[in-house]
């Protein structure tokens, strides 16, 4: 019989999940099999409040014969199931992804002075910058804490400068597919490599305005604005727009034949029944129906994932172009099998800072047979063309209450009428009205006013830990 040695200590495994990912990236970076990485000390199913447990940094050389720059990737661990186990990710039975199905990557083009050591010193090792560890940390936090994923052509509206520097004009995120990494599988399902790009205010409201792809491939055009890889400078000085006004005449064209794919924003509004003479069916308005949410939401046992969660840092895009409204209704919670209530006609109070989407809705949504959707605290407000599959209301009864989701069907005949009223009435993309507005249809038994709605609730009502995610569509 051997003798056992006792002073070998047993080999440590990776879990399955987090063993796919590895072996992927040694066969993407065989040369850095052990890159530097940045790690959570407190891990998220111990209490902790950083759930990507690992980022690791690899350093991209460059290929100039493909005009790719010479970049830090950063790639998470961790919005996939890593483990298999449940201690984070809950086991779907029919799903095909691990856990919320994707990972994080961001790649960081090297600085002049980070070229320049490597040139004069080459033998020196280089450590990357690891503020974006704290932006890919910062996004996996949002993602857990709504429920929310990402989805390729997502936009994330940051709203300050990515690497905290005050010059940076960089202070949005479009999402894209890393080109490297793919998707791939795993023993717990599939996880897509969605790579995070910085982009400017212009090109975010741009791909808001139409679609984020579209915008990510003007960006790969040229290794100015991140070339084929998008890979972020942080140093550009110029939108893709200013460099190529070209390609704005482009999105323009593209925006009027194909439509945009924004379909909700959050939004201050409220609403209330238009009476007519005969006697009303129901009585329903926006403080009632929200307060009642309000109301079941508090008395509604949290489940432990929705205790865990805090508000939100930053919004997420809502783009998403389907038809379909099976997942369209934006918020968290609905009574079961609740009865559509018919509104004889109806009264819509819209904040101005959100009255610039009124003309994109009915135009660029509307027009092309899609949906738009308004959502506030407890309620959402859908606006949807009559092509749209599976609504509760029709050209017949245009207006409904399900549950707490209102439902407005514009017919086809209506479209062109209210994109005039709208210009005529100054309301478009650059525009927020200083003064009240009211606009009216009595044919249709339909009122807009644009007006800063009154407050919804009063401040001593309790307020649902989960009440407010942003509308992820």
């Amino acid at each position: 019989m051997a003798e056992a040695n006792l002073d070998k200590k047993p080999e440590v495994k990776p879990p399955p999940g987090l063993k796919a990912i590895i072996d992927h990236l040694s066969q993407v970076y065989p040369e850095q099999r052990n890159p530097l990485q940045v790690t959570t000390l407190l891990k998220y199913w111990l209490g902790g409040q950083d759930p990507l447990d690992y980022i690791s940094m690899y350093n991209y050389p460059g290929d100039a014969e493909r005009n790719i720059p010479p970049h830090w990737h950063y790639i998470s661990f961790g919005l996939s199931d890593l483990h298999g186990d449940e201690r984070v990710h809950l086991r779907e039975e029919e799903s095909t992804r691990s856990g919320m199905g994707f990972e994080l990557t961001f790649r960081l083009a090297k600085t002049e002075a980070e070229l320049r050591q490597q040139i004069e010193n080459p033998e020196k090792p280089q450590r990357p910058p690891t503020w974006p560890a704290n932006l890919l940390q910062a996004i996996g936090r949002y993602c857990f804490q709504t429920g929310n994923g990402l989805c390729f052509g997502d936009n994330i509206p940051w709203r300050k400068s990515l690497d905290g520097r005050e010059n940076s004009k960089l202070q949005s995120l479009l999402v894209a597919q890393d080109p490297q990494l793919g998707c791939i599988e795993t023993p717990f399902g599939t996880v897509d490599f969605c790579q995070i790009v910085g982009v400017f205010e212009n090109e975010l409201e741009q791909a808001s305005r139409w679609n984020g792809r579209g915008v990510l491939n003007f960006l790969r055009q040229d290794v100015q604005t991140g070339g084929d890889w998008l890979v972020t400078n942080m140093d550009r000085t110029m939108s893709v727009f200013e460099l190529f006004p070209e390609t704005l005449l482009n999105l323009q064209d593209d925006l009027e034949k194909q439509g945009s794919d924004l379909a909700g924003v959050n939004a201050e509004f409220t609403f209330r029944e238009l009476k007519p003479t005969k006697a009303v069916k129901q009585e329903v308005d926006f403080h009632s129906l929200s307060e009642k949410c309000a109301n079941e939401e508090n008395n509604r046992p949290l489940t432990e994932t929705q205790l865990k969660r805090e508000e939100p840092s930053f919004p997420v895009s809502m783009s998403m172009s389907s038809n379909s409204l099976h997942k369209s209704c934006p918020l968290d919670y609905q009574p079961q099998a609740p009865n559509c209530i018919s509104l004889d006609g109806i009264e819509i109070t819209l904040a101005p800072n959100v009255a610039k989407y009124l003309l994109l809705a009915i135009k660029d949504r509307i027009r092309h047979g899609r949906h738009f959707t308004f959502k506030a605290q407890h309620l959402a407000l859908t606006l949807l063309a009559e092509t749209v599959t599976g609504s509760a209301v029709s050209v017949s009864e245009p207006y409904g209450v399900l549950g707490y989701w209102i439902q407005v069907m514009i017919p086809d005949d209506l479209v062109p009428r209210l994109m005039e009223d709208f210009r005529s009435a100054g309301l478009d993309e650059n525009c927020e009205p200083k003064q009240r507005l009211e606009l009216e249809w009595p044919d249709r038994n339909l009122k807009l006013i644009v007006d800063q709605p009154e407050p919804v609730l009063p401040p001593a009502l309790p307020m649902s830990l989960d009440s407010a995610p942003p509308l992820k569509m």
